[in-house]
């Protein structure tokens, strides 16, 4: 198996190493794997694509590349460059240091990068390692994600549903915020939603004068709505969510025919 690799943490990212290792355990002695990722942190720009603009890439080393770019632009990259003349069977994105569950997965750059894999009609998983107060001071703190990684992957290949169709089915798994030992089992979750639990601003002025806007987040150990991915990983299990980056609201496509 070929399996491309990459992140929104940044090519030097401690996940990063962890997915190496997964990958390469799941690839087998008689498979590959490939690094793209970008070559700074890029948490948070969700699908996003370098358009308007051109991105350096360079070989780190046998197999592993740096671009100055996206998440997407990384799988892009990957597969229409790095890999083009023997494309990869398999992307795997991560491993995010912190949760991409509920709506935290609509802006990660995680998320972003399978979204992308699917849309070039390549099998594709996002894996990110909830953080909590059970398993943030751990020597290790992708310890579920370390230990629990390749199970699960080859659980999803052989049991999960791959489609080939528009808009393809990818994967989004979360591991708990426990140790590898706390790790309870795997549940299939919808995605949930954090109530008042959005992103904001915090104003801040400058020694210059300057007035600037952080981006704030909020608590991440709500729960959310009984099985949706959140809750399943506050309770100790990998969450795994089929996704498409279809974003027709399906449910409210019939009454809408009002309209016509």
């Amino acid at each position: 198996m070929r399996i491309l690799i990459t992140n929104d943490d940044g090519i030097n990212a401690p996940g990063l190493e962890v997915m190496h290792e997964i990958a390469t355990d799941l690839a087998g002695p008689s498979g590959e794997v490939w690094t793209v990722a970008p070559a700074f942190e890029q948490s948070g720009v969700g699908h996003c694509i370098s358009y308007t603009r051109p991105m350096m890439i360079s070989e780190m080393s046998d197999r592993r590349f740096a671009a100055e770019g996206s998440p997407a632009d990384c799988v892009l990259a990957g597969i229409h460059d790095v890999m083009k003349d023997a494309p990869p069977d398999l992307v795997l994105s991560g491993v995010n240091r912190g949760n991409n569950s509920a709506e935290n997965a609509v802006y990660s750059g995680t998320v972003g990068a399978a979204m992308e894999a699917a849309l070039q009609g390549v099998p594709a998983v996002a894996l990110s390692q909830y953080y909590g107060p059970d398993n943030r001071d751990l020597d290790d703190t992708f310890e579920a994600a370390r230990v629990h990684g390749v199970e699960t992957l080859r659980t999803l290949l052989d049991k999960g549903v791959w489609t080939k169709d528009d808009y393809g089915i990818f994967y989004n798994i979360n591991f708990p915020p426990v140790p590898a030992s706390g790790v309870k089992g795997l549940r299939a979750a919808r995605q949930g939603f954090r109530r008042d639990m959005g992103f904001g601003v915090k104003p801040h002025v400058a020694p210059s004068g300057r007035r600037f806007l952080w981006v704030t987040g909020a608590p991440q150990q709500n729960p959310t709505s009984p099985g949706s991915d959140a809750d399943v990983n506050l309770k100790g299990y990998i969450s795994v969510t089929p996704m498409r980056a279809d974003l027709t609201a399906h449910d409210a496509l019939e009454k809408l025919k009002a309209i016509e």
